[in-house]
């Protein structure tokens, strides 16, 4: 028996698919939209943050990049030998600068430091290019720093066309007795010549205490409250060196960023930016027993750099200047980040004569 089917008038055979309305559409937009500005509003307020640690990661890097090279440096200060040269008491390493900050060191109103903020470290090195001659006289045995040259004679195989071509106007000489018992410098004014079987030097004269203007002495190496440790008369067992010194100081002269500066026969290296505090401080050997606390004031142990026994430089950067950031830091009220580093160094070469020590 067969049963037939009648579809009632005005229905369809088809099944109907169910889909969006028009109003859930709308709400779905909205929804996705109001997700989207709130995730693109956490990633706006990151990208700063993320940007500030990377540059905080790269300041740490360029301090530590900085230090590890001047501690290389001052390490080996007080490196006078050469073949031949055998110095039992070298005199002097490093000099320390230390600056008079004032009233306008920083200026919080543009936020710049201004030089006279900074230390300068000076690593005495010979110049390893040049060799030691000996000073001696035309007609006489021994030279005085007084006058306005000096003459010196090389030791073989160098001759005296060779000696004279290493120096040159601006050179610092280091004048240094055979035992180290007393040194001199000064600064040359005309390029070496060979002159009557010898090589001339004409250069600017010491005072007759063997002390020289800060000019004549950029190293600061002579002064009158170390006037025991100079002299003005060297002879033909004594030395004539040229120093080819290592100079660690900041350049203010770009206010907005004040960059720390390694220079080195006459060229200058930019081994950190965004400096703004540099300092270095000295342990001094007292003759019985070692200080133990570092003076940031050359002048309490009157110059004296046979004395000093160890070096500890302190240094402070800071990310880039932003004056529309509201973060001000506690150490100059900045609008930046400021990272502190420091490091100790003890150079091998200045604890040759310490006594009983």
């Amino acid at each position: 028996m067969k049963i037939k089917r009648c579809n009632k008038p005005g229905s369809s055979s088809r099944v109907n698919s169910s889909g969006f309305s028009l109003i859930e559409l709308l709400v779905a937009i909205a929804v996705f939209l109001i997700i989207s500005a709130a995730a693109l509003s956490l990633v706006k307020k990151h990208v700063p943050l993320v940007s500030t640690q990377q540059n905080q990661a790269g300041l740490n890097i360029s301090m530590r990049n900085a230090l590890a090279q001047l501690e290389v440096d001052v390490v080996n200060a007080g490196t006078g030998y050469y073949q031949g040269v055998n110095i039992p008491t070298w005199p002097i390493g490093i000099t320390i600068v230390n600056s008079s900050p004032g009233a306008d060191c920083y200026n919080a109103a543009t936020l710049t430091y201004s030089a006279n903020c900074f230390d300068t470290l000076n690593v005495i090195a010979i110049d390893s290019n040049t060799p030691p001659s000996n000073p001696q006289d035309i007609g006489a045995n021994c030279v005085s720093t007084t006058s306005s040259s000096l003459f010196v004679t090389p030791v073989a195989p160098t001759t005296l066309a060779g000696l004279a071509a290493d120096f040159h106007t601006g050179d610092q000489l280091l004048l240094v007795k055979s035992d180290g018992s007393q040194m001199a410098t000064t600064i040359l004014t005309s390029d070496g010549q060979v002159s009557g079987g010898k090589v001339k030097l004409a250069h600017n004269p010491t005072g007759t205490d063997g002390t020289n203007t800060t000019s004549n002495d950029p190293l600061a190496i002579s002064n009158t409250a170390d006037s025991n440790k100079l002299g003005t008369q060297f002879c033909n067992t004594d030395w004539v060196l040229k120093l080819a010194p290592i100079t660690y100081s900041v350049d203010a002269s770009n206010a907005a960023d004040p960059r720390l500066m390694r220079t080195q026969n006459g060229q200058s290296t930019v081994i950190a930016d965004q400096i703004i505090g540099f300092k270095v401080g000295a342990l001094i050997w007292n003759g019985a027993a070692d200080s133990n606390s570092y003076s940031f004031d050359a002048n309490t142990y009157a110059h004296d750099w046979a004395l000093v026994r160890s070096v500890r430089v302190s240094m402070i950067g800071r990310t880039a200047p932003d004056p529309a950031n509201t973060f001000k830091n506690t150490f100059d009220n900045g609008p930046y980040k400021v990272q502190a580093i420091s490091v100790v160094v003890n150079p091998r070469n200045l604890s040759m004569n310490d006594g009983g020590g």
